[in-house]
């Protein structure tokens, strides 16, 4: 193995670790943000959303630019961007400039992230990509859970007197790391050849910032009118992209992705279980802090078990998904679904039964998203990687911001002493969809993988 390859792993885990957890770490420090910046609640809302919003818009045109300039330019740029962005976020004297550093922040965090799957896809040999998949899938989901138990930690330290400061200082230096590592990554491919659709770009980027938006502060300040005509347009421009790319020369989606079941199922997969993800750890957080009292640091610790499981479950998987492949996918939604069934019944009133249900959770966790980009792009053409590697990020991130926002709207609607219940129902439904479209999966490919081995016969 040359030096280049094995580089490839520690820099783009490391980046990606780090562009997740920007996604949730800012949730505890909002509190420390609007004191100290005198900042109001519609502001706040923009300094958690705008992350995301630019991040999930990009996505897909990033991993497009990818094929057409090199994953590793793009990976460096978008690294660098990120890099100087954390640091304008760390010195924002204004609640108005850190909203513009987080836009810019996320900006760069999309034009990386398409590039780490599609650099593990091409750079990394056959024999390496599926305990690589696995590595990554874990680093997703562990970077997602330990955002709000290191921004507790971080905040209770107020390192140097910084304060909340240093939730985006902390990323500098594994960024640096990243950047330097990424001078050795071997070169991926360019293809100069590739046009980049600009009617495409401009749908896509119009399209997702119109439901992300909405989606991201609409429940905050009350879902007004715009918030409904800007998701009614999102589905009108989206639906004008789909009928483009599939009539365009040089398509932003390959064709492959409409056309194939297993793609399409399996983006669906991604989107529905991350409607349950972050919104399990949100309501969560709300119920320990706001119903039972907990300060941000015991609330942070007492959730330790989740993200401990979750790494736990995340290495169990990388060993077993090779010989149960769909299936562990199927187990691991269903005893999510159990877990938070036991939850709506009362039992997270009480510590250790919490603490028990939470490693259990975490360890179905894991070996869910230590898997399911394996599966999902094991059957992906490789014309299409870049464009998968830019779609099931940014179904991830659709699914987890559309979560947040129904699972937050059943935890305020709800009375209080009933919210967090109320609240798991809704969880319970969510991964026991995913466990029905993962069955769906699992005949597609079971289909498939008859349909090919047919056609070798036959050609034989």
């Amino acid at each position: 193995m040359s030096r280049d390859t094995r580089l490839v792993l520690p820099v783009v885990l490391c980046a990606t670790f780090m562009q997740l957890l920007d996604v949730t770490i800012v949730q505890v420090a909002i509190e420390s943000i609007r004191h100290d910046l005198r900042a109001d609640t519609g502001t706040l809302q923009l300094v958690l959303a705008g992350y995301t919003l630019t991040y999930a818009c990009l996505l897909i045109t990033a991993g497009r630019l990818g094929d057409r300039y090199g994953y590793r330019l793009l990976f460096v740029t978008g690294m660098s961007v990120f890099t100087v962005a954390s640091v304008s976020c760390a010195a924002a004297p204004t609640a108005a400039l850190l909203i513009v550093a987080r836009l810019v922040q996320g900006a760069g965090s999309g034009l990386m992230a398409p590039q780490v799957l599609s650099l593990i896809q091409t750079a990394l040999p056959e024999r390496r990509r599926s305990h690589a998949l696995g590595l990554f899938g874990a680093t997703m989901g562990v970077a997602s859970l330990t955002g709000p138990l290191l921004g507790g930690l971080l905040l209770e330290a107020d390192l140097f007197g910084l304060g909340w400061r240093t939730i985006f200082l902390i990323n500098v230096p594994v960024c640096l790391f990243a950047l330097v590592g990424s001078i050795r990554l071997p070169p991926a491919r360019a293809a100069a050849d590739r046009r980049i659709d600009p009617i495409g770009v401009v749908l896509i980027t119009t399209g997702l910032g119109l439901l992300v938006l909405p989606l991201t502060i609409g429940a905050g300040a009350g879902w007004p009118s715009w918030t409904w005509l800007c998701l009614g347009a999102s589905s009108v421009i989206l639906a004008a992209l789909v009928r483009t790319q599939l009539r365009s020369r040089e398509p932003l989606l390959h064709p492959s992705v409409f056309q194939d079941h297993t793609a399409r199922t399996g983006t669906l997969l991604v989107f529905a279980f991350n409607a349950g993800v972050p919104s399990f750890t949100y309501v969560l957080f709300l119920h320990l802090q706001s119903t039972l009292g907990y300060p941000p640091l015991e609330a942070a610790l007492v959730s330790i078990p989740y993200p401990a499981a979750a790494v736990v479950g995340s290495r169990v998987s990388t060993r077993v998904a090779a010989r149960f492949g769909i299936r562990l996918l199927t187990a691991s939604a269903t005893l999510l679904s159990l877990v938070t069934a036991a939850l709506s019944t009362g039992a997270g009133d009480h510590r250790w039964a919490l603490l028990l249900l939470l490693a259990v959770g975490g360890a179905a966790l894991g070996a869910f998203t230590a898997s399911v980009f394996s599966v999902v792009l094991s059957e992906v053409q490789p014309a299409a990687i870049g464009s998968t590697s830019g779609l099931l990020p940014t179904a991830q991130q659709l699914g987890g911001t559309a979560g947040v926002t129904l699972g937050g709207l059943v935890f305020t609607t709800s009375a209080p002493s009933t919210a967090f219940e109320h609240a798991m129902i809704y969880e319970t439904i969510i991964f026991l969809a995913s466990s029905v479209i993962s069955l769906r999966l699992g005949r597609i490919s079971a289909a498939s993988g008859s349909h090919r081995a047919g056609a070798e016969i036959a050609t034989g």
